[in-house]
């Protein structure tokens, strides 16, 4: 199982950028996914995920009305629309997995316990 995030970088206060999220080695439509990221210092924080059917999203307030969550399903790949980016966006940016049962198809929360993760990537907003 892989997950590869990409698209990070080095952007100022109110620009954007699209992270991707490109899974193999299970079946993509069998997986919740959800985006996270850490600053450094603190901890780890829930920002976006997707539900397995990928008819359902769900938000941080943090990032509501400037994030978008969406998917490929023909390309196996999750994006991070990220705009209107502030610099207390700045962290590495994670992607996870979690593998859920079809009664579960229509739901994300990202506080489930998620499977796979990627390696993260990097977003620096300067102000």
């Amino acid at each position: 199982v892989q997950l590869v995030e990409s698209g990070g970088g080095l952007v100022q206060a109110g620009g954007s950028l699209r992270l991707s999220c490109a899974v193999s080695g299970f079946t993509f439509g069998d997986a919740a996914i959800g985006w996270f990221r850490q600053a450094p210092g603190k901890e780890r924080e829930g920002v976006s995920c997707i539900s397995s059917s990928r008819r359902v999203t769900y938000y941080a307030d943090s990032v509501k009305g400037r994030f978008t969550i969406s998917s490929d399903n023909a390309k196996n790949t999750v994006y991070l629309q990220m705009n209107n980016l502030k610099p207390e966006d700045t962290a590495v940016y994670y992607c996870a997995a979690v593998r859920i049962p079809w009664t579960y198809r229509n739901s994300c929360v990202l506080g489930w316990t998620y499977e796979y993760w990627g390696q993260g990537t990097q977003v620096t907003v300067s102000s």
